[in-house]
C-alpha cells in the first residue's frame, strides 16, 4: 500500500518531517496551513521553503475547502486546537451547532476520503474536558470514528519519558478502518493484550504491564445523545472497538532523557540575556502566589500556584515550550548561561532543537517572536519519527497477499 500522506493544520511541517526521518517513501499528496486572523501565513511560508511550494499545498480555512477535492490518501495526520466538541439536536436534522470546529473538519474528511490510517496529537486535557462533564468531549471523537467504521488506540505520551529534551505530554490518536489487515491482525488480541504489547502506541513505546483495565461502551442513539449524556474518566491509554472502550493509565519503561545542557548553544548572542531591571518581575512571576480573585457570579476566591524553578535547571529535560515562550511570563523559560554565568533566554534554535527540528528551520524571513511561537505550537519530531518506524511496518502487512499468523504477529 501507498504511503500517501495529508497533513492537516501542518504547521512548520512537524509531521510530515518525522515521517519522513523514519523512511523516505512518505508522499505527502496535500497539506492545508492556515493561521486564522495573521496577515502574513509566517508558518506556511516556511513549510513551503523546506518542501517546495506546490499547488498542493493550501493556505486557506480549511472549513472553506472542498472536501472531495481532496486527493485520495491512507494516512491523514493532524495537531489541532482542542476545542468545546459539543452538538445540539434540532428536530429531524439531528445534529447542528457544533463547535469544535476543527475536529468536525476532520470528521467530514473522514467521511468522504475514508483514509485507512489516521494519526492526530492534541494536548492531553482532551481527555477530560469539559470540566462539567468530564470526558465528553474524547467520547464525542470516539463515537464519530465509531461511527465511521474505525477502531481507536490512545496514549498520552511525554516525549522525556522516551528519551528526548522536553517534557511535553500530548495524547496521540491512532485510527484505523475495520476492513484493513492490521484490523483484522488485532482482532485476535484482546484489550488487555493490545494496550500492553500489541497495539501501536505499546508496539513502540513501552510499557510496564497492566492488568486493570476499565471498561464502558458507546451505545448512544445518536452524537446529540452522546453529547448531552457521556461522562467517562478516561486513563491516559486505551483502545476502542465496535463502540467498545477499553482503557487503563499506564507507566512508561522510561528512557533516560535528553538534558538541557546537550542542546544549548555556545556563545548565545547577548540580546538573549534577561534585563537585570526585569528581575524582580521574573522573580516574582516565577514563585508561588495566592491571590484573591472575583468570579463572574461575583464570589471571591483565592487563586493560588506553586514555584517554578527560577532558573531553569540544565541537569533535567526542559520543561513544555509554549507560544509564549521567550517572553515576559511565568512558562518562559531562563537558564544560567555555562558559558557566561547569565541568565538568558533560550535561543530559536535551541528552540528548535528541543522539538527535534533541523537547526534555523523557522529562520525563513519570520520574525523572531514568531520563531518561538511556531516551536510552541509544534510536536517533538522524534516522537513521530518512532511511531513512523511502526506505520512502516504495519504498510509493509497491508501490501503483503499472505494471512498474518500468530508468530507473524508477534514479529511486527
Amino acid at each position: 500500500m501507498d504511503k500517501t500522506l495529508c497533513e492537516l493544520f501542518a504547521g512548520v511541517g512537524g509531521f510530515r518531517l518525522g515521517l519522513e526521518k523514519a523512511s523516505k517513501d512518505w508522499k505527502t499528496v496535500w497539506a492545508n496551513q492556515w493561521e486564522p486572523k495573521k496577515k502574513q501565513q509566517h508558518a506556511f511560508d516556511c513549510y513551503c521553503e523546506h518542501f517546495g511550494k506546490k499547488e498542493i499545498y493550501i493556505n486557506e480555512d480549511i472549513a472553506s475547502i472542498d472536501k472531495s477535492k481532496i486527493p485520495d490518501h491512507n494516512l491523514l495526520v493532524g495537531g489541532f486546537p482542542c476545542q468545546d466538541y459539543s452538538v445540539a439536536r434540532t428536530g429531524a436534522k439531528g445534529i447542528n451547532g457544533v463547535k469544535g470546529v476543527l475536529w468536525w473538519e476532520i470528521r467530514n474528511i473522514l467521511e468522504i476520503k475514508k483514509p485507512k490510517f489516521v494519526l492526530l496529537e492534541n494536548v492531553d486535557r482532551l481527555l477530560k474536558s469539559p470540566a462539567k462533564q468530564r470526558g465528553r468531549d474524547f467520547g464525542v471523537m470516539l463515537a464519530c470514528f465509531n461511527e465511521l467504521g474505525y477502531n481507536v488506540e490512545w496514549r498520552v505520551i511525554n516525549a522525556a519519558e522516551y528519551g528526548f529534551a522536553q517534557r511535553r505530554r500530548r495524547i496521540f490518536i491512532f485510527a484505523y478502518t475495520r476492513e484493513t489487515k492490521f484490523a483484522s491482525m488485532q482482532s485476535s488480541a484482546n484489550a488487555q493484550c493490545i494496550i500492553n504489547t500489541a497495539g501501536f502506541f505499546a508496539r513502540t513505546f513501552k510499557i510496564n504491564p497492566i492488568n486493570n483495565i476499565q471498561n464502558t461502551n458507546l451505545i448512544y442513539k445518536d452524537l446529540a445523545d452522546v453529547s448531552e449524556n457521556f461522562k467517562y474518566e478516561f486513563g491516559n491509554s486505551g483502545y476502542m472497538n465496535n463502540g467498545q472502550i477499553y482503557t487503563s493509565n499506564v507507566t512508561p519503561v522510561s528512557i533516560k532523557p535528553i538534558p538541557l545542557s546537550q542542546i544549548l548553544e555556545k556563545n548565545a548572542d547577548n540580546k538573549y540575556n534577561i534585563n537585570e531591571s526585569n528581575l524582580e518581575k521574573w522573580n516574582y512571576l516565577k514563585g508561588s502566589k495566592k491571590i484573591e480573585r472575583t468570579s463572574k457570579a461575583g464570589h471571591k476566591y483565592i487563586f493560588s500556584e506553586g514555584p517554578i524553578a527560577f532558573p531553569d535547571p540544565i541537569d533535567k529535560p526542559a520543561r513544555t515550550m509554549l507560544t509564549s515562550e521567550s517572553s515576559l511570563n511565568r512558562s518562559t523559560h531562563v537558564i544560567k548561561d555555562p558559558t557566561t554565568s547569565k541568565l538568558r533566554l533560550l535561543t530559536p534554535v535551541e528552540a528548535e532543537r528541543l522539538q527535534g527540528f533541523d537547526e534555523n528551520w523557522t529562520n525563513t524571513g519570520m520574525p523572531e517572536k514568531f520563531r518561538y511561537f511556531c516551536m510552541g505550537n509544534a510536536l517533538v519530531v522524534g516522537v513521530v519519527e518512532k511511531m513512523g518506524q511502526t506505520l512502516n511496518k504495519i504498510f509493509s502487512i497491508e501490501e503483503s497477499d499472505y494471512v498474518i499468523e500468530n508468530e507473524e504477529r508477534k514479529a511486527i
